[in-house]
C-alpha cells in the first residue's frame, strides 16, 4: 500500500483536479471566492453521488456516510489549514474532509470500492482513510484523544501547526471528548475541536441526546469557543478566521458549525419527516452559492466537474480488486532491523523497581523522543509504586503528570507516536486498562495494519496482580483480556528476566503497541537470572527481544510454565516437588505472551510428557487456554493442567484472597493429582 498519492499519481489526469492548484505537499488550494468554493463543493457532491451510484450498481459493499448538503462544512476548516504540520482527524462521515485535504478523488472512490487504487489499498473502506497528516476512524469520538497527543507534539516541537478534530453533535455524549478537551486545555495544546451540529445523530434528534448548551461544553474547559452556520454567506471566511485565531493563540479551541445533512445517516436509514427534509433542501448552502454565480460560469464549472468525476469513475472501475499475495498472519513486518542499544548497567543487587527506573532514566537520556506520561508521576511522589521517582526532576517537561484520564492518556500517546515520539504511558493499576481498551483495540493496533508506513511505537506500563489485599478493582491480572487483541504485543517479565532490557527493547526496538505488565510483588524482588537460560530465538515474532527462559531437568517429569509475579510461587512449588516428591522439574517462563511464541515456546513444550501452566489471571479463555490449544494443534500427547484464578472477584480480605488466588499448597495438590 502507498498512502502518499502525490507521488503515486504525478502524471495521471485523474490527479489533476480541474481549476485547482496544489501546495508543495499536494494539498488543494481552494480560494474563498464564491466560484472557487462552489467548484470544489460541487466536486465533493458529485463524488458522493458517484459513490451512491456505485452502490446501486453492486460495485461497493459495506456502508458509507455521505456529506451531501454539508460540502461547505466539510471543506471550510480543512481548506484553511495551510501549514505543513496541520493535521486533520475525522470520523465516519469523512469524505469531504479527505477530499479537501488530499484532493485524491480516485483514492477515495477506489478505497470505498475495495480497489488497489484505494487510499489504503482496500483495508480502510469508507470510514478509515489516511493521507499524510489526515487520519479518520469509524469509532465515534475515538480520535479526540489522539488529537490531544498530536497537538501536544506540535507544542513540544514549537511548530505553528494545529490539529483539527472533527466530530458530529451525537459524539458529544462520549466521555473521551471531554477527556481530550481537558488534556488540551491543561497542556495549552493547539487542538481545535470542530462539532458539525447536524441537529440529529443517527436517528435521534439533539433534544433527546444533549443536555445543556453545546457551546458551554467548550467554555467549561476554558476553550475559546465559536459558533458558525454553514448557510451564512460569509461562513467559509469566518471559518478561516477561526483557524487564524487558533494559530495565533497556539492553544485549544472549540468550534460549533450548525449544518444539516440532506441525506440519510448511511445509505437508507432516514426517518425524518418529509416536510423537514424539504426545509433542509431549501437551505442547501451549495445551492445558495450557485445562485451567486453567472449562469454561463455555473454551466462551465458543472460540465467540467462532471467530466472529471466520470474520469474518476473510470479510473476506479479499471483498478483491480485489492488482493493479497498470501493471507497475513500478523501486522508485524517480517524482517525488522533494529540497532542494538548500549544497555545501561544495572547495579548489582537491584530490585525490579530500581531496574525499571534505571531503564526509564536511560531512555530519557539517550533518546529525546522518549516521553513518560501518566498520573502522579512527578516528584516527590514518583508514581503509585515509585518506578518514576526522581525522573521528573532530572527531565523537566518530559515526564508529564496527567489528569485521571486513562482513555485520553492512551489516545494522546498514540497521537504522539504518530508524530515521531516514543511515549511510555503508566496506567496506575492494570485494572484500569479496561478504560484504555478502545484506544488499543480500535486505534493503536489498527493503524499499522490499515495504513502503510504507519507505526505506533507506544509502550503502556502498568502494575498488576494481587496478594496485597487491594480488592476487586486493584488486584486483577487482566493479561487474558489483552493477549486476545490482534496486533497488541503483551510482555510480562519476571525477576529472572532482565526487565530493564525488556523495557528498553520495547521502546527502542519494537515499533508497535506494547502492553508491558509489572507485578506489584516483584518491584521489591532482587533481579537475578539465577540458573535460567533463554530458549533459542526463532522466527517467532519478537522472541529475539522478549525471550523465554527455562531452568531445571532436561528430561523432566513435569514442566511448570509460569510468568510474571507467579514465577516466585512456581519456584517454591518446584523446590518442594523436587525435595518432597523426588520429581524431576523444569520451569519455563516466557516474557512474551502475545503474539504467542509458537516456534520456540510451543515446540519446546510439545516434547514434554506433562505440562502445567500456572497463572494468576482468570485462566478461562486466557494464556493457558491458548497454550493448551497450540499444544493440541502441534500433536501434543502428554498430560496438561492449567492452574489459575477462578472467575470471581478478588476479595479485599486477605483471608479470602488467599483462597481465590492460587497458593503454593493448592498448586502442589493439583499437580500431585496428575501423578
Amino acid at each position: 500500500m502507498d498512502t502518499h498519492k502525490v507521488a503515486r499519481f504525478p502524471e495521471d489526469k485523474t490527479w489533476e483536479v480541474p481549476g485547482i492548484t496544489r501546495d508543495e505537499h499536494g494539498k488543494p488550494q481552494i480560494g474563498l471566492d464564491p466560484e472557487s468554493l462552489y467548484a470544489y463543493g460541487h466536486l465533493i457532491r458529485l463524488t458522493e453521488e458517484l459513490v451512491l451510484d456505485q452502490f446501486s450498481r453492486g460495485l461497493v459493499s459495506g456502508t458509507t456516510h455521505t456529506c451531501i448538503g454539508q460540502e461547505l462544512t466539510a471543506l471550510s476548516v480543512v481548506r484553511a489549514l495551510d501549514h505543513p504540520d496541520d493535521a486533520v482527524l475525522s470520523n465516519h462521515r469523512n469524505h469531504g474532509h479527505f477530499l479537501s485535504y488530499s484532493g485524491d478523488f480516485v483514492g477515495l472512490v477506489g478505497e470505498i470500492m475495495g480497489r488497489e487504487a484505494g487510499a489504503c489499498g482496500g483495508w480502510g473502506g469508507s470510514q478509515h482513510l489516511v493521507h499524510r497528516n489526515f487520519h479518520s476512524n469509524g469509532v465515534q469520538g475515538g480520535m479526540l484523544g489522539i488529537g490531544a497527543g498530536l497537538a501536544l507534539a506540535r507544542k513540544l516541537n514549537r511548530s505553528a501547526g494545529i490539529v483539527a478534530a472533527i466530530i458530529g453533535d451525537g459524539t458529544l455524549g462520549q466521555g473521551l471528548v471531554y477527556e481530550a478537551m481537558n488534556l488540551a486545555s491543561v497542556w495549552k495544546a493547539p487542538l481545535l475541536v470542530v462539532v458539525e451540529n447536524n441537529g440529529i445523530s443517527q436517528t435521534t434528534v439533539s433534544r433527546d441526546n444533549l443536555g445543556g448548551d453545546i457551546e458551554a461544553r467548550g467554555a467549561a474547559f476554558g476553550l475559546p469557543t465559536w459558533r458558525l452556520a454553514d448557510n451564512d454567506p460569509e461562513f467559509c471566511r469566518k471559518a478561516a478566521e477561526v483557524v487564524g485565531a487558533m494559530r495565533a493563540s497556539r492553544g485549544p479551541g472549540f468550534l460549533v458549525i450548525d449544518t444539516r445533512r440532506m441525506g440519510p445517516h448511511s445509505k437508507g436509514d432516514d426517518l425524518r419527516d418529509p416536510n423537514e427534509l424539504d426545509e433542509i433542501r431549501a437551505r442547501d448552502p451549495l445551492a445558495a452559492l450557485a445562485r451567486q454565480l453567472p449562469a454561463d460560469t455555473l454551466t462551465t464549472i458543472e460540465a467540467r466537474n462532471r467530466e472529471f468525476v466520470e474520469t474518476v469513475r473510470q479510473a476506479a472501475n479499471a483498478s483491480p480488486e485489492a488482493t493479497l499475495a498470501e493471507p497475513p498472519t500478523h501486522i508485524f513486518t517480517a524482517q525488522l532491523e533494529h540497532p542494538l542499544p548500549d544497555y545501561p548497567p544495572v547495579a548489582a543487587g537491584s530490585n525490579v523497581r530500581q531496574a525499571l527506573n534505571t531503564a526509564l532514566q536511560f531512555l530519557l537520556k539517550s533518546d529525546q523522543r522518549t516521553l513518560l506520561i501518566g498520573e502522579d508521576l512527578h516528584d516527590p511522589y514518583g508514581g503509585a509504586f515509585k518506578v518514576t521517582q526522581g525522573l521528573s526532576s532530572e527531565f523537566p517537561g518530559r515526564v508529564i503528570s496527567t489528569p485521571i484520564s486513562e482513555a485520553g492518556i492512551t489516545g494522546s500517546a498514540i497521537g504522539l507516536s504518530l508524530d515521531g515520539y516514543l511515549p511510555i504511558v503508566e496506567i496506575m493499576f492494570a485494572d484500569f486498562l479496561s478504560l484504555c481498551l478502545d484506544q488499543l483495540l480500535n486505534h493503536a493496533v489498527k493503524f499499522p495494519g490499515m495504513f502503510a508506513d504507519t507505526s505506533v511505537p507506544i509502550v503502556i506500563r502498568t502494575p498488576c496482580g494481587g496478594r496485597r489485599g487491594y480488592g476487586p478493582t486493584h488486584s486483577q491480572s487482566p493479561e487474558h483480556l489483552f493477549t486476545s487483541v490482534p496486533g497488541l504485543t503483551v510482555v510480562y517479565g519476571s525477576h529472572r528476566h532482565n526487565v530493564a532490557e525488556l523495557l528498553i527493547d520495547a521502546v527502542l526496538r519494537w515499533h508497535y503497541p506494547v502492553l508491558f505488565l509489572e507485578h506489584k510483588l516483584l518491584y521489591g524482588e532482587k533481579m537475578d537470572p539465577a540458573d535460567y537460560v533463554a530458549l533459542p530465538a526463532t522466527d517467532d515474532v519478537a522472541t529475539h527481544l522478549f525471550p523465554t527462559l527455562r531452568r531445571g531437568a532436561n528430561e523432566p517429569d513435569v514442566t511448570l510454565v509460569s510468568y510474571g509475579g507467579m514465577l516466585t510461587m512456581t519456584e517454591a512449588v518446584a523446590n518442594r516437588l523436587e525435595s518432597e516428591e523426588e520429581l524431576e522439574v523444569e520451569i519455563v517462563s516466557p516474557s512474551l505472551l502475545s503474539p504467542l511464541p509458537r516456534e520456540s515456546l510451543i515446540k519446546h513444550l510439545a516434547t514434554r510428557e506433562c505440562v502445567v501452566v500456572i497463572e494468576e489471571s482468570h485462566h478461562d479463555f486466557g494464556v493457558s487456554a491458548e497454550i493448551a490449544a497450540a499444544l493440541l494443534e502441534s500433536g501434543f500427547k502428554g498430560q496438561f493442567l492449567r492452574i489459575g484464578t477462578p472467575p470471581v472477584p478478588i476479595a479485599s480480605a486477605r483471608s479470602l484472597e488467599r483462597s481465590i488466588i492460587p497458593d503454593e499448597q493448592s498448586i502442589i495438590e493439583q499437580i500431585l493429582d496428575l501423578f
